[in-house]
């Protein structure tokens, strides 16, 4: 397991999104309880009946994820981030790109000199497949990686689904502090995972932490990450705490420590 406590970049967030949003940006607009109040009424998923991307992942949409990992040279930083701020925010308010910048951070503990993108492709793969071909031909966006891949030291990426009983990522109030925690699952139990966890995220609603789950489908595999919002440091301490007192947590965790591997 993989723990990543990010800061958003701030000034990254789209501007009609307004910097108190700290990067978490969204073009939808369903409120968030349509998400976690259908997980009080999930049924378990019989890993025999279909693929398991298609058993776990939310039928409504069809929105695929990429997160990017990049590891930039230290004494960059600070210019890295400044030509993201610069050129990310255009292409997620471009109409004619389906895409939406979901969030973009530094890692504050964990791996250190790391920036962490979340975007989201409206349609799939054929959005995804679409937008890369824009790029492509966009002079400006072809200048900015010649000119980030001078920073880097290495970066990498996975197309991620997400998962059908969690909450939809929709913009929220900050400043916050946004916590990445990514488990590398044994191949065969994504199933069990989530049948697990459609239950126990009902236990991590209070304090409307919980932003967005999702699962690999192509780069590194079984793979998950969940991603939680906490106004700082001690309200997370005191967050997680808390679950510990909800009866069902205990066993609920019991049950998913069990699978994943530590990486």
């Amino acid at each position: 397991m993989a723990v990543r406590v990010l800061r958003s970049l701030g000034a990254a967030a789209p501007p009609r999104l307004r910097p108190a949003l700290r990067g978490l940006t969204t073009s939808t607009t369903r409120p968030r309880e349509d998400s976690w109040l259908k997980s009080l009424f999930v049924r378990k998923v019989d890993p025999r009946k279909d693929a398991h991307s298609n058993l776990l992942a939310k039928k409504e949409t069809s929105s695929l994820y990429k997160l990017q990992f990049h590891n930039v040279k230290p004494e960059c930083l600070e210019a890295y981030n400044k030509i993201c701020q610069e050129v990310l925010p255009k292409i997620h308010e471009e109409k004619h790109y389906p895409c939406t910048l979901v969030g973009t951070w530094n890692t504050w503990y964990g791996e250190q000199d790391q920036a962490v993108h979340l975007w989201r492709y409206e349609g799939g793969y054929p959005a995804l497949n679409e937008v890369m071909s824009k790029l492509r031909e966009n002079k400006e966006f072809v200048a900015f990686r010649k000119e980030r891949g001078n920073m880097l030291l290495s970066r990498k990426n996975q197309l991620l689904l997400e998962f059908s009983f969690w909450n939809e990522p929709v913009p929220r109030p900050g400043p916050n502090i946004y916590e990445l925690r990514s488990y590398q699952l044994r191949p065969g139990t994504m199933i069990e995972w989530g049948n697990y966890w459609a239950r126990a995220i009902r236990f991590r609603q209070d304090n409307d932490e919980a932003v967005g789950g999702f699962f690999s489908q192509i780069g590194q595999l079984y793979m998950v990450h969940h991603l939680w919002a906490y106004k700082d440091l001690q309200s997370r301490e005191d967050t997680r705490n808390a679950a510990w007192h909800k009866h069902g947590w205990e066993e609920l965790v019991y049950y998913t420590v069990v699978n994943p591997r530590r990486l």
